[in-house]
């Protein structure tokens, strides 16, 4: 009988403390809602008393403007410009036509601007120019090799330039020849 006394009184324990944790929060929850936010109360009010704002429209994008380029068929700013000189000696003679049988070389394959000169080479009285074909290979040529695509035949070579006669087409079946220089490229 003790025993079952002291069960009974062990259980009502458990429940008085199961109680009181679970009432505790609640005491807690309501010690903190005490009236002394006025102030947040009253900032609350100001805010939602104020007008509401408006929200700007999306602006509308101004529509693109497609530009054309024109001057495919102009000078590129970024070749070398042809010298006056070079421009007087050119030839407009009608009998002036690249020979399409002939077998192309090596460096008739590269832009002229591509190819520069940077060298020479001379072993008895034979001068050889050295140039770079643009992509790190260096090339010995001498008098009468071609390079370039536009036919251009080498007709000079000195110890710091390299002279190029290119064949170039001035309308239908009619071709005129245009002298051009390779300066020795200076070291950097």
């Amino acid at each position: 009988m003790i025993f079952s006394i002291l069960v009974s009184m062990t259980d009502t324990m458990k429940k008085i403390r199961l109680t009181s944790l679970l009432s505790l929060p609640l005491v807690l929850l309501v010690g903190c809602s005490s009236g002394e936010h006025g102030d947040l109360d009253d900032y609350m009010a100001q805010v939602r008393a104020k007008p509401a704002g408006v929200i700007e429209p999306i602006p509308i994008f101004k529509t693109y403007q497609v530009f054309r380029y024109n001057a495919a068929s102009m000078r590129s700013p970024f070749e070398v410009p042809i010298k006056i000189r070079e421009i007087a000696h050119l030839s407009m003679s009608s009998d002036v036509k690249p020979d399409v049988k002939r077998a192309k070389e090596l460096l008739e394959s590269f832009n002229l601007e591509a190819i520069s000169m940077v060298g020479t080479l001379e072993q008895g009285g034979t001068v050889w120019a050295l140039v770079d074909d643009g992509s790190g290979s260096v090339h010995q040529v001498l008098r009468g090799n071609y390079l370039g695509k536009n036919h251009g035949q080498i007709v000079e070579i000195q110890h710091d330039s390299v002279s190029v006669l290119e064949i170039i087409s001035n309308g239908p079946d009619s071709w005129i020849e245009r002298p051009r220089t390779l300066t020795l490229k200076e070291e950097s």
